[in-house]
């Protein structure tokens, strides 16, 4: 067998599963969002609506942080010039902390390349300083999560999603003394679904575990400065460390912990991911402190959502269309079958206009697969209702209200 006979026969799999991954190449638009130009791979150019962005508030295109962004473009220019360690200390990024430290009310705050990066970084070097610890992480944990785990030796428990019963089990299952972490996110995006944080925070307290709660869904949208859902619900300060990022709500990219200063500090000199990874450039530190510090104050954006995700969700109940019915403003719609749902994006796509990505295997478990549609701040009612329109014509054209009924 060749190398390259080796590589072929891996994509081969794929099409013939419905998984090979094929991306489309989209322009979008200043001041236009969700509406991008899709550039298709014979030359032509045609506009289409998102339905499928993380950019929940539309903060992508918010003039505050374009202007934050062009100021620290023109004053510092574009690069980073090295790891935190070496020369990428700027002060904007200094200045992103401080305002993540106060979002969260912890002493600190250290920002990363990514989200995944932050998880990967933060969970590894906090298990290599707490010899013989025991993580318990829910089992829809996202990939990240689940690398920074297993990236060093130690007891790993694996409770059913949001079971709290089981995750008690688990945790009594310990001697006592044993170093525990309780690891889990508050919105899980491909379920739509919110954990029980105030129990999790109970269930930590009475076994003496610590909590790591990933926010990345969460941040700039929940909670009434953006903080999240442990804001929304309470009990931010009963969280020992919140994960989040800046490419989702917030617009950007990059990602973040908050935590103790003494937890933050061991992070910072110990997560190899931190330490050898280029720091973020002034511009981007620059427009995701803007954001944070816009989404401190203005809840018009988050209202926005919530007023479209309630008529995309009633509209959709009304057409009978299944979707996972969870509390967030993600809106799972099954297919449940992967060639099926790349027929179906592949349609929506080329008919309508309208671009969403197809969620299959590893992402989602075989027999689940789905769109993942959200419907952020910046669509209007009537994008909302076309798309409805249009789901309930093509899940009738294909059967699929009684396949997945």
């Amino acid at each position: 067998m060749t190398y390259e006979s080796c590589f072929q026969t891996q994509i081969d799999s794929l099409k013939a599963e419905g998984r090979y991954r094929t991306f489309a190449t989209l322009e979008r638009i200043a001041g236009r969002f969700p509406r991008a130009l899709h550039r298709a791979p014979d030359g032509s150019t045609r506009e289409v609506v998102i339905w499928c962005s993380n950019d929940y508030l539309g903060m992508g295109q918010n003039p505050v942080v374009l202007k934050a962004m062009h100021e620290a473009l023109d004053r510092s220019g574009a690069g980073a010039g090295g790891t935190r360690n070496i020369s990428g200390t700027s002060t904007y990024i200094v200045d992103l902390e401080d305002s993540l430290a106060d979002l969260h009310g912890k002493d600190s705050a250290l920002v990363f390349s990514s989200g995944y990066v932050a998880n990967e970084g933060a969970l590894s070097a906090l298990i290599k300083m707490m010899p013989g610890c025991a993580v318990f992480s829910d089992a829809l944990n996202h990939a990240s999560m689940i690398h920074g785990i297993r990236s060093n030796p130690c007891e790993k428990h694996i409770y059913r999603h949001n079971d709290m019963a089981h995750l008690e089990s688990l945790l009594a299952s310990v001697p006592a003394a044993t170093p525990k972490i309780i690891v889990f996110e508050s919105v899980y995006s491909m379920e739509g679904d919110i954990a029980p944080i105030e129990t999790i925070a109970d269930l930590a307290e009475k076994y003496g575990a610590l909590t790591y709660l990933d926010e990345v869904h969460a941040v700039g949208l929940y909670g009434p400065r953006g903080a999240g859902v442990a804001e929304e619900r309470g009990v931010m300060h009963r969280i020992d460390v919140i994960e989040g990022t800046f490419g989702k709500a917030y617009g950007l990219m990059g990602g973040y912990i908050a935590a103790s200063a003494a937890l933050v500090d061991a992070v910072r000199c110990c997560s190899g991911n931190f330490i050898f990874t280029t720091a973020l450039p002034p511009v981007i530190a620059a427009g995701a402190r803007a954001s944070i510090e816009y989404l401190k104050v203005s809840d018009i954006e988050r209202q926005k959502v919530r007023r479209n995700v309630r008529r995309f969700k009633d509209t959709l109940t009304r057409s009978g269309l299944s979707f996972m019915k969870g509390e967030s403003h993600i809106v799972p719609l099954i297919v449940g079958d992967a060639v099926c749902c790349k027929a179906v994006t592949d349609i929506l796509m080329d008919r309508h206009g309208v671009y969403v990505q197809p969620i299959n295997y590893p992402t989602v478990p075989r027999g689940t697969e789905r769109l993942r549609l959200t419907a952020t701040a910046a669509h209007s009612f009537e994008d909302i209702d076309a798309l409805c329109v249009v789901l309930k014509d093509l899940w009738e054209e294909y059967h699929l209200l009684e396949a997945v009924a």
